[in-house]
């Protein structure tokens, strides 16, 4: 269950501009690892062609210094590959962007973790991020935590892990099958009209003239499904609880953008569920918060709510039940 996280097939990079100051302490590295699914390439060729994250001179000056191995001996370029090689780009240690590295514990027994992690710190490496996520922290001290869903560095609220291979499985088929209710805290740009709307606006991948492609409201995209009912109408915003019936990237910022109620101060998108064409990378900003799960548990099946409290923007104001 648990596996690699990090044994992806490209090498993630940082991006060319990060939200964060970077700290003076340098993490460990990590070594990056791909099978080669064909052969024939020199090495130098397969990996400028593959990974164009970094241009030919960047990964003739990484095989220079030795970071690269095929099969456990470094590798100079010129070598010609094979199916099924491993090879392996050893990234030297480097300064990741600052976040914050706090959680709070939620539940915890033999079989599950949950856990309300703050807004700013990743869930899963990328992005220039490794030690500074949630998974590294929590990993710190639960070695066998897997995580079962990922929030976006911007999001606050419940993560929730699994503790053994068997709690792992059962939950992810039943978070794959709906039967997992997930809720969330949101604060909208201006004033919803209705009191609920239910949103089926389809969501994928578009292109877009500074990030390449990012996910947004298109009729070409995959089915999406959010219920949206208003908690407390502010003088110039809204309050939202939002409830989420499929996964798909980005959703509750792309559907209530879709009603022309973009998540304030949202730096990517805008009304109608489409992203800034000036955007830049990064995930902060906007106020949205992973409030419930409700599901069954895998040991014993008895049906489990956990909570995570709001942060004081997305309390109502009134009274918060």
């Amino acid at each position: 269950m648990r596996g690699d996280l990090f044994s992806e097939r490209h090498f993630p990079l940082p991006w060319p501009q990060m939200s964060g100051t970077p700290t003076s302490t340098l993490n460990s590295g990590y070594a990056y690892r791909t099978t080669l699914q064909r052969g024939g390439q020199r090495v130098l060729d397969f990996l400028a062609q593959e990974f164009r994250h970094s241009d030919r001179a960047t990964w003739a000056a990484r095989l220079a210094a030795g970071e690269v191995t095929v099969d456990g001996l470094t590798v100079r370029g010129d070598e010609t590959l094979r199916p099924g090689q491993m090879l392996v780009w050893q990234r030297p240690p480097w300064a990741e962007p600052d976040a914050p590295l706090h959680f709070d514990v939620i539940y915890e027994d033999a079989d599950l973790l949950a856990v309300s992690k703050p807004s700013g710190l990743p869930t899963m490496p990328g992005g220039g991020f490794l030690e500074h996520t949630l998974l590294h922290q929590v990993r710190g001290r639960w070695p066998d935590a897997s995580p079962l869903h990922r929030l976006g560095r911007g999001t606050s609220g419940l993560v929730l892990f699994s503790l053994t291979s068997q709690a792992g499985a059962a939950l992810l088929k039943d978070w794959r099958a709906g039967r997992v209710q997930k809720v969330y805290r949101a604060l909208s740009a201006g004033v919803a009209e209705q009191d609920e709307y239910d949103i089926t606006v389809p969501i994928g991948p578009v292109a877009h003239p500074r990030l390449g492609q990012v996910f947004a409201a298109s009729t070409a995209g995959k089915t999406a499904h959010s219920r949206a009912r208003v908690l407390e109408r502010r003088e110039d915003t809204t309050l939202f609880e939002v409830e989420i019936f499929t996964g798909r990237p980005h959703q509750i910022r792309i559907h209530l953008a879709s009603l022309g109620l973009p998540l304030a101060v949202d730096p990517l998108y805008v009304s109608g569920g489409l992203p800034r064409p000036d955007a830049l990378p990064g995930d902060l900003g906007y106020a949205l918060h992973a409030s419930t799960l409700t599901f069954q548990h895998p040991a014993h099946g008895a049906a489990l709510t956990l909570s995570a409290p709001a942060p004081t923007l997305l309390s109502c104001q009134v009274t918060d039940s």
